[in-house]
């Protein structure tokens, strides 16, 4: 699992029929300071996040395991957005 930040939506009105009805975010990946790192990402939102919020997304074939992305064609998805985050006894997050 990796942290990201949801830095805008993606639209596609022509796409492959099986990605019909998801949700497709761009994130920015973060580190445990918040510092934005990499590159971008699109993904599949399976957990209702929005532009801004700090999320957990995964990628590869493991983000082909959630509901609602089984046996779809994605590479990248959002499964849980960040509430709070500690590191070595500090708070380094909060929502």
């Amino acid at each position: 699992m990796l942290l990201g930040r949801v830095v805008g939506t993606l639209v596609a009105s022509r796409k492959e029929e099986t990605l019909e009805g998801l949700k497709l975010l761009v994130l920015r990946q973060v580190d445990v300071d918040d510092a934005e790192t990499g590159g971008y990402v699109v993904a599949a939102d399976a957990v209702g996040a929005g532009v801004g919020e700090v999320v957990l997304y995964a990628t590869g074939s493991s983000a082909r395991q959630t509901r609602l992305t089984k046996d779809r064609p994605c590479d990248a998805v959002i499964m849980a957005i960040v509430d709070t985050w500690e590191v070595g006894g500090e708070v380094r997050y909060r929502k």
